[in-house]
């Protein structure tokens, strides 16, 4: 079989073709570097990046301001949290040390060893390939100390920490006390490293139940909620949950 070499009409109808997928693929690309955004107030735009803001770094989820002259996103905005969750964070643990805690000593040193380690020395726990705990709980009579022993970790450790009342986040709507802890572990893994207090536990870790009011069912999915975001699929990174009950 003989293949004669193409002429000079053959080449350049090649050229020209290969030329005009060249130019389909540059537009290609310069469109997947567009990203779709929705407006606040409901619809979707195909829009750009600044060339100052790193793309890479923009995710599905993403707060971002935008210019609706344009419509190019101006800079990557911070993730909204709930204000009852800025109020969490607002707390003043005040300057407790260990020594202020007496009659303490063995429950000082394991809180020590679950908290303060973890927090201090994760290489400690990944050399040994440990998993170090996500938490402890404080239980007892009232007046023994837990809160007192809560704070001194608090004073002690350069962390952020949220100090949360169960009580406080059973909410009458359904679905909000479950929203507002996952906003409160979404602060937590944005803000690393980090400690969780939650007191009066027992007013959302009753027992199960099938049947019972709307209150009690929302209860139970407030407490499925904060199980889930203890030991779920999202890692829980440098976030240590403290509980106490009474």
């Amino acid at each position: 079989m003989t293949v004669a070499v193409p002429g000079e009409s053959a080449r350049e109808k090649a050229l020209s073709y290969y030329r005009r997928k060249l130019v389909e693929h540059r537009g290609i690309d310069a469109r997947l570097k567009e990203v779709i955004v929705k407006a606040s107030n409901g619809p979707r735009y195909v829009v750009g990046c600044r060339r100052s803001l790193q793309s890479s770094k923009l995710k599905p989820g993403t707060r971002v301001a935008l210019d609706m002259t344009t419509l190019t996103i101006m800079r990557q905005l911070p993730r909204e949290v709930d204000p009852l969750v800025h109020n969490m964070s607002a707390e003043d643990p005040g300057s407790v040390s260990y020594a202020s805690v007496g009659g303490l000593a063995d429950q000082i040193r394991e809180l020590r060893e679950v908290i303060e380690l973890p927090l201090m020395n994760p290489e400690l726990f990944h050399r040994v390939g440990i998993t170090p705990p996500k938490g402890c709980l404080l239980y007892g009579p009232p007046g023994t100390g837990k809160t007192l022993l809560a704070r001194a970790v608090a004073s002690q450790l350069d962390v952020n920490f949220l100090k949360v009342v169960s009580s406080g986040i059973v909410d009458k709507y359904i679905g909000e006390s479950a929203r507002l802890i996952r906003e409160m572990f979404n602060y937590a893994r944005d803000h690393q490293p980090c400690i969780i207090f939650m007191d009066e536990i027992d007013a959302i870790g009753g027992r199960r139940f099938t049947e019972g009011t709307s209150a009690d069912r929302e209860i139970q999915r407030t407490l499925m909620e904060l199980l889930n975001q203890m030991d779920g699929f999202d890692a829980l990174g440098q976030v240590t949950i403290d509980i106490f009950c009474f």
